[in-house]
């Protein structure tokens, strides 16, 4: 397959498109942030939506920016469940209520999908070393992954990083630098340093093909509701690359003719952590409205300076999508209110789309037809210390005197 046949790299600020190459990340013109590029595919009569032969995200092969030769690594990443809760739509009012669970990938989190793309693209390009810089499940994720593929990852995260996450890289090998600053001072460092030392980058809306892998949740879960696409997805926003990405694969099956409508994309971010909402309620043109010493329950979005912003307020336009913001409080809530209702136990970058569930019923935008869906993004073992303050129940200390043995 002819990879540069298949698909080109188009500026999302200025239009412009380029042919792949091994070092472009961003358009040259317009820079990182305002030009994040975008993959555009040319579709024919031989494209197929579904090779079912393959495992995982592979399956959807043809809509993605891969070759077939190297082959990515072996490891299974997708096909995660999505799990139906009853409990949920009695309580809301709602006709159907779907939690697509990613916290059951390879290290437990959607992040998994982006980082076998970017080490298949790394390993066509002949690199042997990847950098990203991550609050913890992009880390995580590329750690996880580079270990079977032969690969050395270069993580750069906040020394305030959950322990569980920094934990899971040095298990898998990875290269470890605690940042003494925020994720966006971490973020930029890694660039610094791993551009210098010619590594692979998998940073978040830099490389351009973690979208394409990340897109892949999204076609499990329509694929999974036989075609027939639920009325609002929501999703929790940090770089916003997420939330890209689910428009995009309903924008490529919509063109393929294979569902009949575009859902609503409600993207949720955090009070003290919505650069992107603001971006997106100052209207056109989108600008970066970045927020210094950005704070969130929900660690894996805390982005004070989001570097997908232009795409993500640009998608939400096309397809009417739009943000709104919760409280520390109702995420921490939301943790165990969605693990006691569905029995999934999301972080809480995933509970996160459930609070912003809860807002739209209190407001009374929820009709009794609605079809929505939750994209949960990573697994609540990973930061518990998150879930404890808002835990009303206490381990009870039980005495085994008098019992034989003790």
């Amino acid at each position: 397959m002819n990879v540069a046949m298949k698909y080109r790299l188009r500026c999302v600020h200025c239009g412009k498109e380029f042919s792949p190459e091994p070092e472009l990340y961003t358009c040259p013109d317009c820079k990182d942030r305002l030009g994040t590029l975008e993959v555009i595919y040319s579709f024919s009569s031989k494209t197929q939506w579904i090779r079912p032969e393959n495992p995982g995200i592979w399956r959807y092969a043809d809509l993605l920016p891969i070759r077939e030769d190297p082959l990515p690594p072996h490891l299974y990443v997708g096909n995660t469940p999505l799990i139906r809760s009853e409990k949920i739509e009695r309580e809301l009012g709602i006709q159907e209520l779907w939690i697509k669970d990613d916290g059951k990938n390879p290290t437990a989190s959607f992040k998994d999908r982006a980082s076998v793309v970017a080490i298949a693209k790394a390993i066509e390009y002949g690199y042997t070393d990847i950098f990203a810089a991550s609050t913890g499940n992009a880390a995580s994720s590329l750690a996880g992954l580079c270990a079977p593929a032969g690969l050395k990852a270069h993580i750069y995260l906040p020394a305030t990083a959950p322990e569980a996450k920094i934990a899971q890289l040095l298990i898998y090998g990875a290269e470890v630098f605690a940042v003494q600053g925020s994720y966006d001072q971490a973020f930029d460092l890694s660039l610094k340093e791993g551009f210098q030392k010619d590594w692979y980058c998998r940073n978040s809306a830099i490389n351009p093909y973690l979208l394409e892998g990340k897109k892949t949740g999204t076609f499990e879960l329509i694929q999974d509701l036989k075609m027939h696409a639920p009325d609002l997805i929501l999703v929790g926003v940090g770089d916003g690359t997420v939330y890209s990405s689910i428009h995009k694969a309903v924008a490529e099956l919509f063109q393929l003719n294979l569902i009949d409508r575009i859902p609503i994309i409600v993207g949720v971010q955090g009070e003290n952590a919505n650069a992107i909402r603001r971006a997106f309620s100052n209207g056109e043109p989108y600008l970066p409205a970045d927020i210094e010493n950005a704070t969130c329950l929900a660690d894996s979005i805390s982005v004070g300076k989001p570097r997908d912003v232009i795409k993500a307020c640009q998608w939400a336009k096309k397809h009417d999508g739009f943000f709104l913001t919760v409280s520390d409080e109702e995420i921490g809530v939301s943790i165990s209110a969605l693990a006691r209702k569905s029995g999934v136990f999301a972080e809480p970058a995933g509970a996160i789309a459930y609070a912003g569930l809860k807002q739209l019923k209190d407001e009374g935008h929820l009709n009794a037809k609605a079809r929505v869906a939750l994209m949960i993004t990573g697994n609540g073992l990973k930061d518990v210390r998150a879930a404890k303050p808002y835990l009303t129940e206490k381990v009870t200390p039980v005495s085994v005197k008098g019992i034989r043995g003790a």
